[in-house]
């Protein structure tokens, strides 16, 4: 029998993010989850290395690959909408989980508990404390990711000539302030790694 999983997910290419922009460049799903994965799995490391703290940074990076899954069923729901309030935030949140659900439905029998457990908020079945509290700080990163991500494409549209996305990396930028104070791995990599960002090829070689 044919199975639809990841041909489903392979649409994510097709989802453009912040459908409410003017963009110099579109971004779509699948490069935004690139990114957020290969900095959700880099805060992991530097949690790791300078904290001692024992993630599991590859399942940070697949969990940055998934995180947006959802959006190929319900399309990316701008921010200002997404939390206009408790009610429509919440509302959202229930859409998500039940496209979730859809998209893992799509998976045989014997491979969605493995998905579940990347799909899964409370990352399946964790007997020991320390390992709930590691996965539940693990996601945390996840999110963090994400809001860096969004933070560069700010950065990179401003850069092109764009100042329609100028309030956007304010508030952004005050949220990634907030986790920085929170989770030292942030700070670390929005010190050395974000600076970078927007530099020409010829600086960056």
């Amino acid at each position: 029998m044919a199975e639809n999983f990841f041909a489903t997910i392979s649409r994510m290419k097709y989802i453009e993010r912040w459908a409410l922009m003017r963009n110099s460049r579109p971004e779509n799903l699948s490069e935004h989850s690139a990114e957020v994965a290969m900095i959700a799995h880099a805060l992991c490391v530097i949690g790791n290395v300078r904290y001692g703290k024992n993630l599991d940074a590859e399942k940070a990076a697949l969990i940055g690959l998934y995180h947006d899954a959802s959006e190929i069923i319900t399309g990316d729901m701008p921010t200002p909408v997404k939390y206009y309030n408790d009610e429509l935030k919440n509302a959202y949140k229930g859409v998500e989980s039940a496209a979730e659900k859809s998209l893992l439905r799509k998976l045989p029998d014997d491979l969605r508990p493995v998905y579940e457990k990347i799909f899964s908020a409370d990352g399946g079945d964790l007997c020991e404390r320390g390992s709930a509290e590691r996965e539940r700080y693990m996601r945390r990163l996840v999110k963090a990711a994400d809001k860096l991500s969004a933070l560069i494409k700010c950065i990179e549209e401003e850069n092109a000539g764009n100042s329609e996305f100028r309030t956007a990396r304010a508030g952004i930028q005050k949220t990634i302030a907030r986790l920085a104070g929170e989770m030292p791995e942030v700070k670390d990599f929005t010190d050395e790694f974000l600076p970078p960002y927007g530099n020409t090829l010829d600086e960056l070689l």
